[in-house]
């Protein structure tokens, strides 16, 4: 198997439809599998399944999250390249498998390949490749979710998305641990990604509050499970003193927030010390002088 594509998705049965078209399109004929979690869904999203036998389908009646969803599917991908797709994101160059072969080719300790993003709802994907930057590559420090491929044999070295999170932060968990085992990650334009957000409801504020929560929780335990103890205190005061002037002094609803992710995060600790994973000083040295990849 050349190449596994991997999605999750919970209650978009429409963006996962189209993504799924677009996926069957471009893959005609080559030796690849569509693998699909369904997390939760309660918008009929199964009614796809009969649509698209072709692909492996999971189903869970009850949401898991996204991190825990894409560790089940990545132990099943069978593909050389596991490349990884949100549900609402589709690739906009149709020989992208080719692009990231060609890619792993020529840099030889090259783990992770992470796309341009170009978010925003377009007409077409034409219009959508109008922002298209122009080439560049560069190694970075983690890779963006909606749009990326990591070698097999790379993701096999490490634990895997963390089950110890839901969403929002994962993508930084299986970075540390690549750059722990000596490969790199690389960001690039060659690849493209429609990521089609609608950024006025991604801007609401509702969703706001709970993505921030969701981040603080994670990036606390990010900390403690990656960091040797001796700088996880230092870490921590660092994130808690800084989120709270940005964002726990806005307003009650954002202060609400800040408490409540730090509230979930401190009962979740005795829990995710089995799952330490520490990795060397070098690694965090290499990673505090890579820069992050550019997003949309």
């Amino acid at each position: 198997m050349e190449a596994s594509i991997c999605i999750v998705s919970r209650n978009r049965k429409v963006e996962l439809e189209k993504t799924l078209l677009v996926l069957h399109e471009y893959l005609k004929g080559s030796c690849s599998e569509i693998l699909v979690f369904l997390d939760g869904c309660s918008d009929f999203s199964e009614d796809l399944i009969q649509k698209f036998p072709d692909c492996y389908w999971e189903v869970s009646k009850k949401s898991i999250g996204a991190s825990p969803a894409r560790n089940s599917l990545y132990k099943k991908a069978q593909g050389t390249l596991i490349f990884g797709f949100d549900d609402d994101a589709h690739p906009l160059q149709s020989d992208f498998v080719e692009r990231a072969k060609r890619l792993f080719k020529v840099h030889k300790e090259l783990g992770i390949i992470t796309f341009e993003e170009i978010k925003g709802v377009f007409e077409s994907d034409h219009e959508a490749l109008l922002q298209h930057q122009k080439q560049k590559d560069f190694f970075c420090s983690e890779f963006v979710g909606c749009g990326f491929v990591i070698c097999k044999e790379v993701y096999g070295k490490t634990d895997g998305f963390p089950l110890w999170m839901d969403i929002y932060g994962e993508e930084s968990s299986v970075s540390i641990q690549v750059v722990n085992e000596g490969y790199t990650i690389l960001y690039t334009t060659n690849i493209s990604v429609n990521h089609r957000v609608d950024k006025t409801y991604r801007g609401h504020s509702g969703y706001n509050y709970t993505r921030f929560q969701k981040q603080l929780t994670n990036t606390t335990l990010f900390y403690i499970v990656h960091y040797p103890f001796s700088l996880v205190l230092k870490r921590l005061i660092k994130l808690y003193w800084h989120n709270f002037k940005k964002y726990g002094t806005k307003n009650s609803l954002f202060f609400k927030a800040f408490v409540a992710g730090g509230f979930q995060a401190l009962i979740k600790i005795p829990k995710i010390l089995k799952s330490r994973k520490v990795v060397k000083m070098e690694t965090l040295q290499r990673m505090r002088n890579l820069s992050l990849p550019v997003y949309g």
